[in-house]
């Protein structure tokens, strides 16, 4: 008889996919479930250590930077060493960092601790894990495959995420039930993100060993530099165009031009989160239709003409439901596209590639906030909206025109 477990694991992983999958899958929905908390405390917590708005500004932009360095490292690193080695180094540093976080007080060592920990304040996974867990995932899935476990990947981090910032709330409600102060939840929260770190660390031990690609120093990207270099270029485009409308800078924007509640809001992103993370379920069997590229298009460019009609939107509810919409289908591309990525590259570039094509993404989410920010102070409430659905767009065709010619292994573009 199959064990349970087993028996779950197998009826969730798609056909083609290796059963050892499901343990990267499960780090990614624990991961998941703090970065959701986290992005929603990290502010609070800070103001509450006594820090002011800029602060708060500066040290989320060093744990992006931060990040963007390190998948960088990654790609330069994750074809010399074996990758169970380094999954279990950035679960070791996640640890750390959340227990960093619970007892440090001062600005200069957080900001240290920021800038080289694991924290992730925004909305994606924008950390170390990805490019190695992506390299893991396409070696853990034949051709077939590997777009349906992208697409799973994606939807327990999307799934997870949308579940942790529910548990942000947590702190007030065990100050206002007990003796503990709010700062002191806060900080209990941290903990359970480090003790998190540890739980992922044992998972990725029962990862079975795979021999290093790469023992003679040879570059980590060869035949496919100039594709990976391309895409690159065309996701810094897309990253920089969601930067500059990320989930706080979304809420201001609710707030100032429908006076939105917090609660209210809170409640929008958790249906937001909720769609996104459906959404990707679809990703997969739309990709087999009519293939990866044009998924990651042709689902794109209408979340970006829903965004830029919100900006137009005389009142509340129908502001909402473009939103929503625009929710629905603008992560359909993010599993179609991890998985692309790893199909046009050979397997031995594939850390590398997953590397170079996410650091955009980091880059992008520390920079265009503060551009946006700008945009809202001057008054251009909707400018932020337009930029984004405009140059999200401007990106898909530039993407279509690309690589249309371009076919991955096993699968038409």
């Amino acid at each position: 008889m199959i064990p349970f477990r087993a028996a779950l694991s197998m009826s969730f992983l798609p056909a083609g996919a290796e059963r050892s999958a499901w343990l990267l899958l499960a780090a990614r929905g624990m991961r998941g479930f703090c970065d959701g908390f986290i992005a929603v405390l990290l502010p609070a917590y800070l103001l509450a250590l006594g820090f002011g708005q800029l602060t708060v500004g500066v040290i989320s932009t060093a744990t992006l930077v931060g990040s963007a360095i390190a998948t960088i490292v990654v790609g330069l690193l994750g074809n010399r060493y074996p990758q169970r080695a380094l999954l279990l180094i950035a679960a070791g540093l996640m640890a750390a960092t959340g227990l960093a976080f619970a007892s440090l007080s001062s600005l200069w060592p957080l900001l240290v601790v920021a800038f080289v920990g694991t924290l992730n304040p925004s909305s994606g996974d924008v950390s170390l894990f990805l490019p190695l867990e992506h390299a893991r995932l396409a070696e853990a899935a034949n051709s077939d495959a590997r777009t349906a476990l992208f697409a799973r990947y994606s939807l327990v981090g999307a799934l997870s995420a949308a579940l942790g910032a529910l548990l942000a709330g947590v702190p007030d409600w065990i100050a206002a039930r007990s003796v503990v102060s709010t700062l002191a939840a806060m900080r209990a929260m941290f903990v359970l993100y480090a003790l998190t770190g540890c739980a992922i660390c044992l998972l990725y031990l029962r990862l079975p060993k795979l021999k290093s690609r790469a023992k003679d120093g040879r570059a980590p990207l060869g035949p496919s530099r100039g594709i990976v270099t391309r895409l690159a270029l065309l996701f810094s485009v897309d990253a920089f165009a969601g930067g500059l409308l990320v989930n706080s800078l979304l809420t201001l924007w609710l707030i100032q031009r429908f006076g939105l509640s917090l609660s209210a809001a809170g409640q929008f992103f958790f249906m937001a989160g909720l769609l996104s993370a459906a959404s990707q379920l679809a990703a997969a069997p739309i990709a087999r239709r009519i293939g990866l590229l044009n998924t990651m298009v042709f689902t794109h460019i209408p979340s970006s003409v829903c965004l830029i009609a919100a900006a137009f939107t005389p009142s509340l509810a129908p502001t909402l439901m473009l939103l929503l919409l625009r929710s629905a289908l603008s992560q359909l591309d993010v599993p179609t596209r991890s998985a692309y990525v790893m199909a046009v590259v050979t397997p031995a570039e594939r850390p590398a590639a997953a590397s170079f094509t996410a650091v955009p993404r980091s880059l992008a989410a520390a920079l265009a906030p503060t551009i946006a920010g700008g945009l809202l102070g001057a008054g251009w409430l909707g400018a932020p909206l337009i930029a984004c659905g405009a140059l999200k767009i401007a990106y898909d065709l530039a993407l279509l025109a690309s690589f249309r010619h371009i076919r991955p292994d096993g699968g038409s573009s």
